[in-house]
């Protein structure tokens, strides 16, 4: 057993956390709060009211009736599991495994206007002569540790339970306005660790850490909203230790053999993190990331969106009006700290954000010099000719099809294509095995232009239908009638 705090348990005393975790965490906290709040940082913004996009383990109960996605890497915004495996070389069985389990717990601010009458009044937002105060759903970053030799591991599987308790706090605001109450609903979860010998001549082990959901606080018949009170946000988990040297899954050292292939991991994607030519250190996280991620000595500081670049954001949050610029103050503490850094900014920081030249020589792939890349470099794919069945009929470029979003869990934008046909343009495959049709509308007249810059539209296997030469009068179109109104 490992005592945490989150547990409320006393346990024998184990080795602390490796402070290696340290190396890797600027990347693991843009994990964390990637998406957290997107520009314009404001709560009235439509994409800042559908929130927390990745590594969300909500209940199982209402993961499995509600949440969309296959059970493979990617495909899933929510799910109740994670799992990670990744091929160790140990100095020794008395090696000590180090895993750190990190996410968000949703937290719900409500603001509360004092009324004449003495009484407090929930309202969307309250003005002061000092600030604005919006209702907004907030998240306190937490973290579970556990430390465990490899050999008691190879013994039998180690559990940690993890148990945050709901709690309710409150702010007084300035002047007897009113006041801020933050609430939290309980979160359930268990992380399990586990090893298995793989060629001991070597010394190599599978290692395997796996985080759950185990709590009931939300069923099938839930919404997603509430479903998000009891669930672990942006969850990723960080493995490490003395005398251990990870495979990198995505490069495998000769040294692995075919064990790495043979990997399972769910809804999540390990890396080798920590300094480039390091092997003791995994991050494993719900987006894709390369080998030894590094966030960019240019970047001061984070903007919750990891996926864009750092002067379009500093400009376009520069160029906020004063009332925008106010409102998102008031919308979360993280928004009002990316609007002062911004503003105070020198300018010799924000030249640098122009961009910077890492090599004028481009990577050579796989020992040859040359393009990192080439359509039949990667196991002889090539999406150009690659075909994939859909209903026992080969689907290639070229291929007719007819649009069959599903009914839940689908963009929005998807939806509003059901029975539309569509002129499959690629065919690509994903990390985890799986297929994503890329394709164009038949009726687009700018078909042939987004061809030329593909710009594609992509849907999987089970959400297109194939068609022959002429089109079929039948189809999905009667079944998503009640999804398209």
């Amino acid at each position: 057993m490992v005592h945490h705090p989150m547990t409320g348990r006393e346990a024998a005393p184990t080795a602390p956390p490796a402070p290696d975790f340290e190396r890797a965490r600027a990347v693991a906290d843009a994990v964390l709060y990637e998406g957290y709040l997107l520009y314009p940082y404001r709560g009235s913004s439509g994409k800042n009211r559908v929130r927390w996009q990745f590594g969300v383990l909500a209940p199982r109960a209402w993961a499995e009736a509600c949440a969309p996605g296959s059970a493979g890497v990617a495909g899933a915004a929510e799910s109740w599991r994670q799992r990670t495996e990744v091929v160790v070389r140990a100095d020794s069985p008395d090696a000590m495994v180090h895993v750190r389990v990190r996410f968000l717990q949703l937290q719900h601010r409500q603001v509360e206007r004092q009324a004449e009458n003495g009484r407090l009044v929930p309202v969307a937002a309250l003005e002061t002569p000092g600030a604005v105060y919006l209702t907004f759903d907030e998240a306190v970053p937490r973290q579970a540790d556990a430390a465990v030799r490899l050999a008691g591991l190879l013994r039998g599987e180690h559990r940690l339970p993890v148990r945050l308790a709901g709690g309710e706090e409150a702010e007084e605001l300035y002047g007897a306005a009113g006041r801020l109450v933050r609430r939290r609903w309980p979160v359930e979860a268990e992380v399990v660790l586990s090893a298995a010998p793989l060629d001991m001549e070597r010394c190599l082990y599978r290692l395997t850490v796996r985080t759950e959901n185990t709590g009931d606080g939300a069923g099938p018949q839930d919404s997603r909203e509430r479903a998000l009170r009891h669930a672990l946000l942006a969850t990723h988990t960080l493995i490490g230790g003395g005398g251990l040297c990870f495979a990198s899954p995505t490069d495998p050292p000769a040294w692995a053999g075919a064990h790495p292939a043979k990997c399972r991991n769910l809804h999540t994607f390990p890396v080798l993190a920590g300094e480039p030519g390091s092997c003791d250190l995994v991050l494993s996280a719900p987006v894709i990331l390369p080998d030894h991620p590094q966030v960019a000595p240019e970047s001061p500081g984070d903007l919750h969106d990891a996926a864009e670049i750092d002067e379009i954001l500093t400009l376009r949050t520069l160029l906020l009006t004063d009332a925008e610029k106010r409102e998102a103050r008031g919308t979360d503490r993280r928004a009002a700290e990316i609007l002062d850094r911004v503003e105070s900014m020198p300018p010799e920081v924000l030249s640098r954000l122009h961009g910077a030249i890492r090599s004028l020589t481009p990577p050579a792939g796989k020992g040859v010099d040359g393009p990192w890349w080439t359509e039949d470099a990667e196991g002889g794919l090539c999406p150009a000719t690659d075909s994939v069945l859909v209903g026992g009929v080969p689907v290639a470029r070229g291929s007719r099809v007819r649009l069959c979003p599903r009914g839940r869990g689908v963009d929005a934008q998807d939806m509003f294509l059901a029975g539309r046909t569509a002129q499959v343009a690629a065919v690509f495959h994903d990390v985890d095995g799986s297929h994503h049709i890329a394709v164009t509308l038949e009726e687009d007249p700018g078909a042939e232009l987004h061809g030329w810059y593909g710009r594609f539209r992509y849907f999987r296997p089970e959400e297109i239908e194939s068609l022959p030469a002429v089109p079929a009068e039948e189809g999905c179109v009667g079944r998503h009638r009640v999804a398209e109104a």
